[in-house]
């Protein structure tokens, strides 16, 4: 059974950098099932935000003013656990990758990634799945 794109996914994006929210924004104004349901600078932005924009699927950056983006996940999927969170992160830093991971996200991103995985990664998010590019049995 074919899933309908009757509603599209809702999508908020968490940087303190507004160039990367904006080139963020403007990649999803290119797919039909996705659609911009905020922009936050800060964690505690984002915690306020989710309340009334309601996303299915959170792109979360690590790096964030007073507080970071494990912490804010933790707080976001506590009050609201349907929403997904993926890390979208600069560096592959296990350490850091791990605190997101064990706050709730379910996958990370570093932000070079290519505009097909990004939309793949949010869709695979929306159903549940893991959204990284790779998954198996690659454990590190």
């Amino acid at each position: 059974m074919k899933t309908s794109p009757s509603s599209p996914i809702r999508v908020m994006l968490v940087d303190d950098h507004t160039m990367v929210r904006q080139g963020l924004a403007t990649f999803l104004k290119v797919f039909d099932d996705m659609q911009l349901a905020g922009e936050a600078e800060s964690g505690e932005d984002a915690i306020q935000l989710c309340a009334e924009a309601l996303p299915d699927v959170i792109l979360m950056d690590m790096s964030l003013p007073s507080m970071d983006g494990a912490t804010a996940t933790h707080t976001i999927r506590q009050k609201y656990p349907k929403i997904q969170v993926i890390v979208l992160t600069s560096f592959k830093d296990g350490n850091m990758i791990k605190r997101a991971l064990e706050a709730g996200a379910i996958g990370y991103l570093l932000k070079d990634v290519s505009a097909d995985d990004l939309a793949r990664a949010i869709r695979a998010a929306h159903s549940g799945r893991n959204p990284l590019p790779r998954s198996g049995s690659s454990a590190g």
